[in-house]
């Protein structure tokens, strides 16, 4: 059984909306850009590279993707992994060229039978909705937050109101001189 990862970037009050840009939607989007750069903080995304055997990305995540990271020396490792997208309406047409070996799953079933096979760790990058799509589904094994020291009060969060609580074991912490901190959890299931 294959293990599916988490990984993003968030707020302490857990908001993960438009960490990169305003043009991402977030009135207050950018939050990333506005706290000083320490590679240490980062180091956890080659880190999480070595145990990547697949993306896993939703379509809008894929949409804003594709184009920049498959041109990026820096991050030219994601060129020969598999990419899987998410998605009820992309269409193979739609798919970037120039990005490796990429395929089309229609819902939380498919990613279910992919996390059966055999192989090694699936990787979720950005893609909010799906995240909470799978969360609910209850198909992510782990989380790898970078959360950083500002509070936006609204925006979309990494978790939505549950029926019941999600238990979370801390696997690795640590903190850094700018306020980012790396937690790293996983999920625990009875």
């Amino acid at each position: 059984m294959r293990e599916v990862v988490w990984t993003g970037l968030v707020t302490v009050d857990g908001i993960m909306d438009s960490p990169g840009s305003p043009d991402e939607g977030h009135p207050f989007g950018g939050w990333v850009m506005r706290t000083e750069y320490l590679s240490e903080a980062f180091a956890i995304k080659e880190q999480e590279l070595e145990g990547t055997s697949a993306l896993l990305l939703g379509r809008r995540s894929y949409e804003a993707f594709a184009p920049v990271w498959s041109k990026s020396a820096d991050l030219a490792a994601y060129q020969d992994l598999p990419k899987y997208v998410i998605s009820t309406t992309l269409q193979e047409d739609d798919l970037f060229e120039g990005w490796g070996e990429t395929r089309i799953l229609r819902g939380t079933a498919d990613v279910a039978a992919l996390k059966d096979e055999d192989g090694g760790s699936l990787f979720i990058h950005g893609s909010g909705e799906l995240a909470r799509r799978l969360d609910g589904a209850d198909l992510i094994d782990r989380y790898h937050l970078l959360v950083f020291p500002v509070a936006l009060g609204d925006g979309k969060r990494l978790f939505e109101p549950r029926a019941s609580e999600r238990r979370l074991e801390l696997r690795d912490v640590e903190a850094y001189r700018n306020g980012v901190v790396k937690a790293i959890y996983d999920v625990t299931r009875t």
